[in-house]
């Protein structure tokens, strides 16, 4: 094994240390007593009380759930629609500027995509409320999902979809009972990309919400252009804490899963021989 020299382990301490030092503080001072945030007066937890009857932060927190989760939806269903017809169409009439919409959001400043979706919804008389902002985030977050099914759908074993078919499978049924759970982990993958860019997307946001829907990065962005208020690091720990629980949950899943596919593939060659 390779050991790590002084220049490699500086080099990551620094990295990890500009990274995370940031987010350690913010929690620490979450639990801080005083209402000033850069003054410590011991600790409490009464901000995350003041947090939870806070009504403008729940109804943004609902608003953004509520987006993420609509928008990462219809995201995902177009976006597979569009990787395999860019995988599987072939060449046909038109597949240049197809590709090219689809890819196009990748590239686009956020700016201008959203300055345009308000030009559009204003063109059409469509009041800004929760649909513009669900249209626009399953605009620009379809790409990505497109991105990661294609890559799936490239390497592929199409061998698998032609015996479907030969044992008298619809195309439909071969798609649904073959292709579909084969690259089910890339369209999960991608729906959970879809969300997180949900969540985390204010230039947009800020184009296409409207009085009635204010998202929660919109609401956070407001509260602190007024100073950065306590309830704002209570409500940051939160976040911080549920995606800390995500990540550590879907890695011992996956370790779980590589684990057994280890024994069966240890049980199977024991079978063989």
């Amino acid at each position: 094994m390779r050991r790590l020299s002084w220049f490699n382990v500086t080099s990551l301490t620094l990295g990890f240390a500009f990274l995370y030092l940031p987010m350690v503080i913010l929690v620490i001072y979450s639990f801080n007593a005083s209402k000033l945030v850069t003054v410590w007066a011991g600790f409490s937890t009464k901000w995350y009380g003041e947090l939870i009857q806070n009504e403008a932060f729940l109804d943004a927190a609902w608003v953004t759930l509520k987006v993420a989760v609509i928008s990462s939806t219809f995201a995902t269903i177009l976006g597979t629609m569009a990787a395999y017809v860019l995988v599987r169409g072939g060449r046909f009439l038109g597949r240049t500027l197809f590709s090219g919409m689809i890819y196009a959001p990748l590239v686009m400043p956020e700016v201008i995509t959203g300055l345009s979706l308000l030009l559009l919804f204003i063109g059409i008389g469509l009041d800004r409320g929760v649909l513009t902002i669900v249209l626009a985030h399953t605009t620009f977050s379809m790409c990505y999902v497109s991105v990661v099914v294609s890559s799936r759908l490239v390497s592929f074993d199409r061998s698998l979809e032609e015996a479907a078919l030969d044992l008298g499978s619809s195309p439909w049924e071969a798609f649904r009972l073959v292709t579909l759970p084969i690259i089910a982990p890339a369209v999960i993958s991608g729906w959970l990309l879809a969300f997180t860019l949900s969540l985390d997307d204010l230039v947009i946001a800020s184009f296409t919400s409207g009085p009635s829907a204010t998202t929660l990065p919109i609401k956070i962005f407001s509260a602190v252009r007024l100073g950065v208020s306590p309830e704002i690091n209570a409500l940051s720990t939160i976040m911080i804490a549920i995606v800390t629980v995500g990540v550590i949950s879907a890695s011992l899943v996956s370790k779980r899963n590589s684990l057994r596919a280890q024994k069966d593939a240890q049980a199977a060659e024991r079978a063989n021989g």
